[in-house]
């Protein structure tokens, strides 16, 4: 399973999340972060670091918020692995 990033992102992306995210898995598409489903690790770290609630385990993410789900994923699948890499956020470690 994967944590999915949702609704209040939008406008927001406050990088706490990324900070604390042992295996950089976050991902800057413009108006959100989203975290890559084959890189997270399930471990909830940026769960608590989010200012805004915007990231739940995918099971968890409410029925009006699953549309979410989709888009992580879909943008993954429509990129190249240049611009996947272009959007990676790093913690700096």
């Amino acid at each position: 399973m994967t944590h999915v990033v949702f609704s209040p992102c939008i406008g927001t992306k406050d990088t706490a999340c990324v900070q604390v995210c042992p295996v950089d898995c976050f991902f800057d598409i413009g108006d959100m972060l989203i975290i890559s489903p084959e890189e997270c690790i399930d471990c909830g770290a940026c769960v608590d670091e989010c200012p805004v609630d915007a990231i739940l385990p995918e099971d968890q993410v409410m029925p009006a918020e699953a549309a979410f789900i989709e888009k992580n994923r879909a943008w993954f699948e429509s990129r190249s692995t240049a611009e996947v890499e272009a959007a990676r956020l790093s913690a700096g470690k």
